[in-house]
């Protein structure tokens, strides 16, 4: 879609697991899977809901055994890419009220992206099987791009809708949101129905604490 065709108004870059796809279940079955696959103890799914956010490589990292040699790890980290690129979307949908917000925002003519450090298949495959004509861009994990919370995902957003970073607003739900957005220099709207504990977010410098969809509206 050219940019002369966008509705005049505020860019909106969201982040994907946790804050607007519970994605949790289906990356708990593929860690353990890898972990199990390759002798190694599995892990609760509380454990996998403080371990994901800053990609499956360092998923793999905080879930195998402290002092796991690092070409194993690989090996590990192959085996979780693999069965989740075919179950990624086994459990997987949007948190309630989502839908209706990103409708909404949609109608109001908010352009809006998604920026994950899931890997950028999945991202891509997951955006068109729940958000399909919702998101304008979405980017996720590639060779070249720095993960979040380096901004570099964030800038390639801005850079797409042609807007400075005055016009945009970063929305997520974990440190490393926080973290992208600092870094990006964009507000940030911390959502806490996601991975993380809102006391977590609150030491972590959250300022802007939504409990629904329907108080991101209301901003």
């Amino acid at each position: 879609m050219s940019k002369d065709r966008y509705i005049d108004g505020k860019v909106l870059i969201f982040d994907l697991d946790g804050t607007i796809l519970d994605t949790l279940k289906d990356l708990y079955e593929a860690c353990n899977y890898a972990l199990d696959a390759h002798g190694f103890p599995t892990r609760t799914m509380d454990e996998v809901r403080r371990f994901v956010g800053n990609g499956l490589a360092r998923l793999v990292e905080l879930a195998a055994p402290e002092g796991t040699d690092e070409v194993v790890r690989a090996q590990v980290l192959a085996s979780l890419k693999e069965f989740y690129g075919i179950h990624c979307n086994d459990n997987t949908g949007p948190y309630p009220g989502i839908m209706d917000l990103l409708k909404e925002l949609k109608k109001q003519g908010f352009r809006m992206a998604v920026v994950s450090n899931k890997i950028n298949s999945a991202v891509g495959e997951l955006c068109k099987l729940h958000f399909d004509g919702i998101f304008n861009f979405y980017m996720g994990e590639m060779d070249g791009i720095k993960r979040k919370p380096a901004p570099d995902m964030v800038w390639k957003a801005l850079e797409h809708f042609g807007v400075s970073k005055e016009q945009a607003i970063y929305i997520g739900d974990s440190e490393v949101d926080l973290l992208t957005a600092a870094n990006s220099e964009l507000p940030c709207i911390t959502v806490t129905w996601g991975f993380r504990d809102r006391e977590l977010l609150l030491e972590k410098g959250a300022s802007i604490l939504v409990n629904s969809p329907e108080e991101i509206l209301k901003l």
